[in-house]
């Protein structure tokens, strides 16, 4: 299934014989320290600039009926966003992940964000629309 929308990445969730946990990380893109003019005019076009995580959390496919629903959620934490990166964490044996077996994959994804790898997770924008990163 090709995950263009956030209802997307639901539906598959809720569609898979193991039960899912859902896992976010809601990023800010910046401006690296010491931009270049090019870097600044990109920047301004909406292109380029550094994805700094703001904020994680963990979702069960059934506690969301809507990405307003996470995109209102994570205004109440006060922190910009820009893209949410999103990923799947699968059960076994019909048990679902808990929060805490969603702790250590969360940091993962962080870091890889930090690090620029983005394969495996899926970024949508503030519209729940699936975008690409290049």
């Amino acid at each position: 299934m090709e995950i263009t929308c956030f209802d997307d990445l639901l539906s598959a969730a809720r569609a898979q014989i193991e039960p899912q946990r859902l896992l976010f990380v809601f990023v800010q893109a910046e401006l690296p320290e010491a931009p270049t003019p090019e870097q600044r005019a990109g920047f301004a076009r909406g292109q380029g600039g550094a994805l700094v995580p703001r904020l994680c959390v963990d979702k069960a496919p059934d506690d969301l009926d809507t990405f307003d629903a996470l995109a209102q959620e994570a205004v109440q934490f006060g922190q910009p966003w820009t893209l949410v990166f999103a990923a799947a964490l699968g059960g076994t044996l019909n048990r679902a992940p808990t929060s805490a077996d969603a702790e250590a994959p969360l940091q993962r994804m962080v870091e890889a964000i930090k690090a620029g790898r983005h394969d495996g997770l899926i970024p949508f924008d503030r519209q729940g629309q699936a975008v690409r990163l290049y």
